[in-house]
């Protein structure tokens, strides 16, 4: 999979991929070793090409931030590449490059990752820098200043002047009322107005340390090896003080949400959001979600939109012809409570309300019948054969390991993926179906397209920046 060139649009690819990327690691031989400061270290050989993918993971993001504060975990990723006591401004890009390797970084709900990849005897310089800048960076007053209005522009070219993406964010602060996925990675405008280099150097001095960090190596090395350097370059760093995120829990919903945004545009867009339990509540809390549930729901999307043949595509796209496009997305790995998400756009003359109609009529079909074998055969093989053909990527091997770690759960539980999956019947399809897609769990939010003024279209802020 290309990788994207925005934050966000990374951590979306690599979320709807859904189903199959989280079989990467399966059946993998991590080696996990600890530091005394508290730095995680897991290891993942490859013995397959040179290459090393050295990745380090900090357990905050968006979702750990609060009012007023929206948009520092972004900000601070920008800053990181801004230079520290040793190294000057642009000068840990510049280094990566000249020995050959490539490098950036992301923000997501629910951590922060920095992450590059170099020939396999050059995995002591990424450490030795990463190791710099967990405890030594410097935020600087003026390039902060540049930076904040980099961000602001970014704010402003990918979301501000996209109706889609604009919809999305408002839909996703409807659904969550109190819970923390309703900030958006990139921070409210009136946020980054308001956010200061103090605020930047507090939340650094808060989170960036070894005993909240995961330091993930996967390629072309011998686990002990990169357990010496991580001890040599990582180990001296004081631990920091314990953190914990604080949880702001989500308040029931009791009734169907609905919002109309009005934005330029060239097309009406649909978007339907139904609150849903992830995999680590299953995990922590057996008795209110069975461990099944979340990987029925894995199932579900695929069954409305996993290929060509499925159900979305073959009876609204092609059958009815009611949508031009539509899709369905579900998030098994996130920290807290999520949703699970249909969004699309009607084909030329119908209208959203006769796109949700249709939608709606899916979605009884599945509480009322059952999918049939081949359906559930065709998801099955899907899984098996992008199993086999993600572990190709010494990147994404790392990436669900991170990623699983971050948020609470084992990398282990990767492991169990393919074998849910398979075991996912479908009764179970049904049962989720019935039990989470109902209104009172439903956010609709609506794009009612404007007069297009195409003087104000905004050209692309380019390439300043990480992580973008």
């Amino acid at each position: 999979m290309k990788l994207p060139p925005s934050n966000e649009i990374l951590i979306n690819a690599l979320l709807s991929t859904g189903l199959y990327l989280i079989s990467v690691v399966a059946a993998a031989s991590v080696q996990e070793y600890e530091l005394d400061n508290g730095l995680k270290i897991l290891v993942k050989e490859d013995h397959r090409a040179p290459v090393v993918v050295s990745q380090v993971w900090y357990k905050v993001g968006s979702s750990y931030e609060h009012e007023g504060m929206t948009g520092i975990s972004h900000a601070l990723e920008h800053m990181m590449f801004k230079g520290t006591e040793k190294h000057a401004p642009g000068e840990f890009s510049r280094i990566i490059s000249e020995n050959g390797g490539r490098e950036n970084a992301f923000t997501g709900k629910d951590y922060t990752a920095y992450f590059q990849t170099l020939e396999s005897s050059r995995l002591p310089i990424s450490l030795q820098l990463e190791a710099d800048r967990m405890r030594n960076l410097i935020v600087l007053e003026d390039e902060f200043m540049k930076e904040i209005e980099v961000i602001k522009e970014e704010r402003r070219w990918r979301t501000e002047d996209k109706p889609r993406s604009f919809t999305y964010e408002v839909a996703m602060s409807t659904a969550f009322q109190t819970g923390p996925y309703g900030h958006p990675i990139v921070g409210w405008m009136n946020d980054l107005n308001e956010l200061t280099a103090d605020d930047l150097r507090e939340w650094y001095k808060q989170w960036y340390a070894p005993s909240n960090a995961i330091l993930v190596v996967s390629g072309d090395v011998k686990a002990e090896e990169v357990y010496q350097l991580a001890k040599k370059y990582f180990g001296p760093l004081p631990a920091g003080k314990p953190v914990k995120a604080t949880r702001y829990p989500e308040v029931a919903q009791n009734g169907i949400k609905r919002i109309t945004v009005k934005r330029p545009a060239e097309l009406p867009y649909l978007l339907m959001a139904y609150k849903v339990p992830v995999l680590k509540t299953a995990i922590d809390h057996p008795e209110q979600v069975p461990e099944w549930e979340p990987y029925a729901l894995e199932v579900l999307a695929s069954v409305l939109d996993g290929s060509s043949s499925a159900r979305f595509t073959s009876h609204l796209v092609r059958g009815k012809a009611v949508a031009a496009s539509i899709s369905a997305g579900y998030n098994l790995s996130a920290r807290l409570d999520h949703l699970f998400t249909i969004s699309g756009t009607p084909a030329q003359n119908h209208t959203v309300i006769q796109l949700e109609a249709a939608v709606r009529e899916e979605i009884e079909a599945l509480k009322n019948s059952l999918v049939s074998k081949n359906e559930l055969a065709r998801i099955k093989a899907q899984v098996v054969s992008n199993d086999v053909f993600e572990r190709d990527s010494v990147f994404y091997q790392a990436m669900i390991i991170g990623m699983f770690e971050t948020v609470g759960l084992s990398w282990k539980e990767s492991e169990k993926y393919v074998e849910s999956i398979k075991a996912v019947t479908a009764e179970q399809v049904q049962a989720v179906a019935r039990k989470y897609l109902q209104d009172d769990r439903l956010t609709v939010a609506v794009l009612d397209p404007q007069p297009l003024d195409k003087a104000s279209r905004r050209a692309s802020p380019g390439g300043a920046g990480h992580g973008r």
